[in-house]
Formats: C-alpha cells, structure tokens, sequence
C-alpha cells in the first residue's frame, strides 16, 4: 500500500543532503530516506535526486511511502481532564494528565494524546509514523503537563528540528526526596537503556549524552519542590537523574523512591509535572510560551508537606 506526501522544504533544513532532509522530515531512518531515493521515490520540484544533492528553502518534495508493516490503530476517545491550551492553523497545545500516553504503542491500550485529538476533530499533521503523526515531542504516561503536536506539515518539520536543536525550552517542577546538595545545579550523565529491567533506564557509559539543569524552590522536611529544565531529551531524563543523585522523585518505585513517604503523600505516580513549553512558533515566528498549574494529585501532596 502506498502513500503520497507532498512536503516544502522548512529554512532549517537548507543546504541538507536530501537522505538527511528527507530522514529528518518524515522520522525515520537516514538508510531507509536513501534507499527511497535510490529506488526513484522521492522529487524534489518534480525532477529526481541523488541522495547526495542538497535542499533547496522552498523546493517542494513529494515522496512514495510504501508502508512497512501495519500500523498500530489510533482510538479516537475523549480523555477525562485532556484540556486543549492553545490551537491554531499550525499547532494545538494540550495539557495531558496522568494516565495517556502521547500515542499508541505496543503494550498500551488505554487513552493516548492523538486519540483524544481525533474524537475532539482536530486533524494533525501526516508526518512521522503512522501512529506517531503530528507528534514532535512525548511526556511519559505518568508525567502530566504541557505538549505541542503539530498540525500542519511545516510545522512538524519545523518543530522536529528545534526540538532536535535543543531551542525549545521545556520546565518541569519535580517533588524529590531529601535534599539535593548543592540547591542548584547542573547533572550531566549518560543515559541508556538498563540491561536488567524492561522499561527502566539508567545512567551508564555507553549512554547517550544527557544534562538537565534544576534548582530547589522549596524544601520541606523529606522532601524538595525543584525546577527542572531539559538541556537533552532522554526517556526518563529526569527520574534517571534525581535517582542516580540518590534523590529519586517522591512516588516512583521503578527509580527507588520510599513508597512510604508516596503513601503519606496520596502519589500513586512519580510528582513530575511539565508546568511551561516555550518555543518559537513555527510559522510566525514569534516567542510563545504556556503554562500549566499543578494537577489535583500534585498539589495534595504539596498540601500534605505544608502542614506537616
């Protein structure tokens, strides 16, 4: 079965081989985007490349996908607390809760970020996998707070590559226990898969390269409330981090937090919440920036600490 895309090459990507434009515009591989090429999928302003040649800003690709295996199903469903923050032409900002993945995957079949945008009739971007489109960033299923998808395919490449760039500036408040020393600072630590757990992470040498950056706004008797900003965007980045600190998030067993304190505290999840996204809009070219207020379960737990 095969599907037809006609993409504009963003500004980001001029000067780009055409296997790296290409590789970077629909998520997917650099091997697979020269193999396209090779085999005559792919026009750049209605002529065929060589994978060699360099995009143009403007030029127009329109590209042969022929799918690889069957995609995984979208359920379209509306999501209990899914509110949708901002939405243009370009781009809808939501605010996910606890429990929704950002789209389908093997093993999850509850609520997911894109399901809940199609029963809400928003209609998203093409590119990237098939379950996957429009979605230029993910927050893990028990981490609550700010996402953008993408709407238009401009966008997506746009966004694509400033996450990639690293010009979006993405802040969590995270609940840790005890006291990081010292109250501000900086973790650098490679992160890469645990070889002894399915789904864990873990800091490692042969991991890739991963800084977050945080700082304590309050500290409480076994616990600190800190702000958390992403320099990287690793899976689990920051509950890897605080627990290699020996300051695991309050409410995550998987990376050793004390499911006493969790139990004191009502969490029934790690305390991490995506409080503001801020980035450049992709087609206006204007800062914008969102924020998100702590959900219930969060701020009970932070209820809980004042009094005690």
């Amino acid at each position: 079965m095969s599907e037809y895309r006609t993409l504009p090459v963003p500004d980001g990507l001029a000067g780009e081989r055409v296997d790296v434009g290409l590789s970077r515009l629909l998520g997917v591989s650099r091997t697979r985007a020269g193999e396209m090429v090779l085999s005559g999928k792919v026009e750049v302003d209605g002529a065929v490349p060589g994978k060699s040649d360099r995009l143009s800003p403007g030029s127009i690709l329109n590209v042969t996908l022929e799918q690889e295996k069957p995609a995984l199903s979208v359920k379209a469903e509306m999501v209990e607390g899914m509110s949708i923050v901002f939405e243009d032409d370009d781009i809808v900002v939501v605010d996910k809760p606890v429990g929704v993945a950002a789209h389908p995957s093997v093993g999850w079949e509850g609520p997911t970020v894109v399901g809940h945008l199609a029963a809400a009739g928003v209609r998203i971007a093409t590119s990237g996998a098939a379950e996957r489109q429009g979605i230029v960033q993910r927050l893990d299923v028990g981490t609550s707070g700010l996402m953008v998808v993408a709407k238009s395919e401009l966008a997506y490449s746009i966004l694509k590559n400033a996450f990639r760039q690293r010009t979006v500036s993405k802040t969590y408040h995270a609940l840790c226990q005890g006291h990081p020393d010292p109250l501000q600072g900086t973790i650098e630590a490679p992160i890469g898969r645990s070889m002894n757990h399915d789904y864990k992470y873990a800091v490692m040498k042969s991991g890739k390269h991963s800084v977050t950056h945080y700082e304590v706004l309050e500290m409480f008797r076994a616990a600190s409330l800190c702000e958390v900003h992403l320099e990287t965007g690793r899976t689990h980045q920051i509950r890897v981090h605080f627990s290699a600190l020996r300051h695991p998030l309050a409410g995550d067993p998987l990376y050793g937090s004390d499911p006493r304190l969790a139990a004191r505290l009502g969490l029934e999840r790690q305390w991490l919440h995506a409080v503001e996204l801020s980035f450049t809009h992709p087609t206006r070219g204007e800062k914008v920036t969102f924020t998100s207020v702590y959900p219930q379960d969060l701020a009970h737990a932070l209820e809980v600490l004042r009094a005690g």
